[in-house]
């Protein structure tokens, strides 16, 4: 009974140290978020800033893809597929259908959301001119 407890002490020693393994994750370097009512904000680049929203782990491209939901997000085919007034409105940025419908505060897409930074982002863009820079 003794060598019992003594072995089912190392066990459970044993799964202590080695069973609460924890890997830290660092986060990625995401672009700054720029305020979209600053006029000295630096310029938000659609290729740097932009487009990887769209394609970063499938976020947008898992649905908005070649022969998929339109637009096409796509990394070289969504400047082309967002470009239009039904996706971007310059005269007023905030409603443009590109910010407002996966806008995270919104409850027109159930599917995946912008984050809060990534909208900001988004925003900024638009109100910048909605250069394919």
């Amino acid at each position: 009974m003794k060598k019992l407890k003594i072995l089912l002490s190392i066990v459970f020693v044993t799964f202590l140290f080695t069973g609460c393994l924890y890997n830290f994750i660092l986060p990625e370097d995401a672009p700054p978020v720029v305020d979209p009512d600053d006029p000295d904000a630096p310029e938000v680049s659609f290729v740097e800033v932009i487009e990887p929203i769209f394609n970063n782990s499938n976020y947008c491209t898992a649905c908005h893809k070649t022969g998929g939901t339109a637009p096409d997000l796509t990394t070289g085919k969504a400047y082309a597929s967002i470009n239009s007034a039904r996706y971007i409105n310059s005269a007023t940025p905030e409603e443009s259908k590109i910010y407002t419908h996966p806008h995270p505060d919104t409850d027109t897409h159930k599917q995946k959301k912008y984050t809060s930074a990534q909208a900001a982002q988004i925003l900024v863009w638009i109100s910048q001119g909605a250069k394919n820079n």
